[in-house]
């Protein structure tokens, strides 16, 4: 199994905090987010190689850090794929960056998509254990709690037997607080309607929208994250994610 970590954005409500510095790589309780991320998809076991998928102002960062945490302590394989933009007037979108990973690197394999800069209290072992059982492409998810608060994601409504029954991306009017976050499992059956979507030039940015296409064509499973799901947008959440990581972790 594949692991893409989507790590192409660059991060301008942070700034100056990302102006020299890929989000992912900011510290949260101590360590780069990326490394919270990669601590947490662990346990789900048989992940032979990580792409990072970065841009060309970062992919210098990413390569440097890889090394290191390779180096240090981890066995897991790491290409960090630059996919040549150079700022937000022409990145290609974090649908289009899978895409391009897909292309550039030859994967035919099961593939697990996650944003790098989407902190989880939990360990995911549970994902995988879910994901490998469905053999079907699976919507990780998480109640927000607030109708105002779901505006930003996509709502998400599931059928009995845990299905995508309807999905809204960025809600005008929601009527659920389940929220359809950045951690996917795409199998390799799945791989040639990623390409499908993308030849027909759908929007090519939230990674959401790849779901809200895909789920009247194939079934689309969902799994409810356990535990604290943090999305790194702003310093108030960078802030609020480091103290809390940091008790977890004391």
């Amino acid at each position: 199994m594949k692991v893409i970590i989507l790590a192409a954005g660059y991060a301008t409500r942070l700034y100056p905090l990302t102006l020299n510095q890929p989000k992912p790589l900011l510290a949260v309780a101590g360590k780069p987010m990326i490394e919270h991320v990669l601590d947490k998809l662990a346990p789900i076991g048989g992940l032979d190689r990580i792409y990072i998928v970065t841009n060309a102002k970062f992919a210098g960062h990413f390569q440097k850090w890889s090394e290191q945490h390779h180096a240090a302590k981890s066995n897991l394989e790491f290409t960090v794929v630059n996919d040549g933009t150079t700022s937000e007037a022409n990145k290609l979108g974090a649908i289009g960056d899978i895409h391009y990973v897909l292309q550039t690197q030859n994967v035919h394999d099961d593939l697990i998509v996650v944003a790098g800069d989407n902190l989880f209290s939990e360990k995911l072992g549970n994902f995988g254990t879910f994901c490998r059982e469905k053999n079907a492409p699976v919507l990780a998810l998480y109640d927000v709690g607030d109708l105002e608060q779901i505006k930003k994601y996509s709502s998400i409504c599931v059928a009995a037997d845990g299905r995508i029954a309807s999905f809204e991306e960025k809600p005008q009017q929601p009527t659920s607080t389940m929220a359809g976050i950045a951690l996917y499992y795409y199998p390799q059956a799945t791989i040639p309607l990623i390409n499908q979507y993308i030849s027909e030039d759908n929007n090519h940015d939230q990674p959401g929208r790849l779901v809200q296409w895909l789920y009247p064509r194939t079934p689309v499973y969902t799994w409810r994250v356990p535990g604290l799901w943090f999305d790194i947008g702003s310093k108030e959440t960078l802030e609020e994610a480091s103290q809390i990581f940091a008790k977890l972790n004391a």
